[in-house]
């Protein structure tokens, strides 16, 4: 399953009214650990296609970082029935990501 680019225009559809558990990446362009978190990411979303996976720019998406408390990034949060359930900040391994799903 390939991994969306989740924006507000987006995300009311692709999150809140998944019926699927789905997991945002909350990331930039310039963060060195966002960018070793992203193959592990794009692995899960490969291994595990009951997820939906998807990721959020923090520069492009300001309203959204802020609405879930973005304050150090990468950022994952796992969302059942359109709600956050839970959050984990900074690089994790696929192990302790799993575990979230």
């Amino acid at each position: 399953m390939a991994v969306v680019t989740i924006t507000k225009d987006n995300f009311e559809a692709e999150v809140t009214n998944s019926e699927r558990t789905v997991l945002l990446d909350f990331w930039a362009e310039w963060c060195g650990p966002c960018r070793r978190l992203s193959p592990l990411i794009d692995e899960l979303s490969e291994e595990h296609a009951d997820v939906k996976f998807g990721k959020v720019n923090v520069d492009e998406q300001p309203e959204l970082a802020s609405k879930y408390g973005v304050m150090s990034i990468p950022m994952l949060v796992v969302f059942k029935g359109g709600e956050a359930v839970s959050t984990s900040v900074g690089v994790k391994p696929k192990s302790e990501i799993e575990a979230m799903l």
